[in-house]
């Protein structure tokens, strides 16, 4: 059952759709009558640049998130997951995409990306439960990688950690997104809750 109160911190790089995830599930929240508070908490929404927002369900007045605060962690990327662990709730979920985005500075070989199972290991040891998605590879099945955004959106809904249906989702996509994109964002959707159920 999913819960009537949550605390969702949202969180990646520029160009991976993060906002537009955000505002999806706050207008599904909105759709079905529930109190809404959402906002960009920093970031710069230009690609590469670390974006995050949160939205929060339930009666909060506020859309700031503290450090423990978060009862959802989504990260869109496995190194902005590791980055905002800090926010998450010591009960809180994290929900993450298991395949990075290299920073410029990786990709030049100035910097080093940390082990995806260091990452893993840290984020399950600050979490109640954690679920590592590959949300490119899932993108790229459902018609384009620019979907992985929806597949965490799925997962998020397949989960139960939001008071929204799977069909609540939809609704709205059908009522908010282009129609030209409406049948893979779907399948991505459907994709994403498919990877997070038990087999």
């Amino acid at each position: 059952m999913a819960k009537d109160k949550v605390r969702i911190l949202l969180t990646g790089v520029g160009g991976q759709g993060t906002l537009t995830a955000t505002k999806i599930l706050a207008e599904a929240a909105l759709d079905k009558g529930l109190h809404v508070t959402a906002g960009e908490i920093h970031g710069m929404a230009q690609r590469g640049g670390v974006v995050e927002s949160a939205v929060l369900i339930g009666g909060y007045l506020s859309p700031k998130l503290g450090y423990g605060e978060a009862d959802v962690l989504l990260g869109f990327e496995p190194l902005e997951t590791l980055r905002a662990l800090p926010y998450l709730a010591s009960s809180g979920v994290v929900v993450s995409s298991s395949e990075p985005i290299l920073p410029i500075g990786v990709s030049l070989g100035r910097e080093r990306y940390p082990e995806l199972a260091d990452i893993e290991t840290k984020t399950r040891q600050c979490a109640a439960s954690a679920h590592f998605l590959p949300c490119l590879s899932l993108g790229r099945q459902a018609g384009t990688t620019q979907s992985a955004n929806m597949v965490l959106l799925g997962a998020l809904c397949a989960l139960g950690l939001a008071p929204l249906s799977l069909e609540d989702l939809k609704t709205t996509m059908a009522r908010r997104l282009k129609a030209r994109f409406l049948e893979i964002n779907n399948k991505a959707v459907e994709l994403g809750a498919a990877a997070v159920k038990p087999a």
